[in-house]
């Protein structure tokens, strides 16, 4: 793993330390390293959206297409799996 060392100034250190405390990182390290996570999962999925604005029109979506789509992903969420 490579080393980079950053400087900042005391308020924005104060407030790594305090995430750090707050929310069970060990170190400054791993906080930073999940904010770089973050924000590769951020560019990733605007790329993505993006992308999808993007591409041509396949079909035009019916009115309840959204409503439909939500029943859907509730009617998902509420089952329990039962193992077979």
């Amino acid at each position: 793993m490579a080393t980079m060392n950053i400087s900042l100034p005391d308020s924005l250190r104060d407030f790594v330390d305090r995430q750090v405390a707050e929310h069970g990182y060990g170190t400054s390290s791993e906080y930073v390293r999940e904010l770089l996570r973050r924000e590769q999962q951020r560019q990733a999925l605007r790329s993505l959206l993006l992308e999808g604005a993007n591409s041509p029109v396949v079909r035009e979506a019916r009115g309840d297409y959204f409503a439909e789509l939500r029943g859907r992903a509730r009617g998902r969420g509420s089952r329990k799996r039962t193992r077979g």
